[in-house]
């Protein structure tokens, strides 16, 4: 039984969630939207805490989702996108995986926790 098949539904997308990029990351996405890494972090990017966070656009969405075409650099999207819903705090704590299973469609409701988390591991 597959715990998590991503719906393409951009529930993960929406709000101020704290999509951060690192260097790494930015080269990758720069490149694919060729542009310079300068021009990525002064367009698509805004610094908080010391970070680098991805900017959300009006519609409270991270400015790559698009309604229609879904997320617009899902081939170079950022390692904690990649990493959803398998967040340590999720997969950790009964209780957030509870609430991340009623917000992502993509989580298998009929799936239990414990083999969630066996799944993140793999």
């Amino acid at each position: 039984m597959k715990v998590f098949d991503c719906k393409m539904c951009g529930e993960c997308c929406y709000g101020e969630r704290g999509i951060t990029v690192k260097d790494h990351e930015i080269k990758r996405i720069a490149g694919f939207l060729n542009i310079s890494e300068e021009s990525f972090v002064n367009d698509y990017c805004q610094e908080r805490n010391g970070k680098l966070y991805i900017k959300t656009g009006l519609d409270k969405y991270c400015i790559f989702f698009d309604q229609r075409t879904c997320c617009t650099i899902h081939t170079v999207k950022p390692d904690v996108c990649c990493l959803w819903p398998f967040f340590s705090a999720i997969v950790a704590d009964e209780e957030n995986w509870e609430l991340a299973k009623w917000a992502c469609p993509g989580i298998n409701p009929d799936c239990s926790f414990k083999k969630f988390v066996k799944q993140s591991k793999e």
